[in-house]
């Protein structure tokens, strides 16, 4: 019996090669910014990093994972505090 057909009938796919590029994209920048939000005690630095790192798991879509993690970043950009 073929696995990736058994798992696919039972509604589990594989995901796309774009959507393993940002999920370890976005977990690098995700744990850059915590490891500096806690070095500098910034928590908003470290709260976004953490999500940067955990949404992944979350987000099924690879349009909606690149749209929030863009949203994420971009809180990191404008916060630099």
């Amino acid at each position: 019996m073929d696995s990736l057909s058994t798992l696919q009938s039972m509604g589990l796919h594989l995901p796309s090669p774009a959507y393993l590029f940002g999920a370890i994209v976005f977990g690098l920048v995700g744990m850059v910014a915590f490891r500096l939000g806690r070095r500098r005690e910034q928590p908003v630095t470290w709260g976004l990093g953490v999500a940067l790192m955990a949404y992944p798991y979350v987000v099924s879509n690879t349009l909606v994972m690149y749209l929030i993690g863009a949203a994420l970043c971009a809180g990191l950009y404008l916060y630099r505090g």
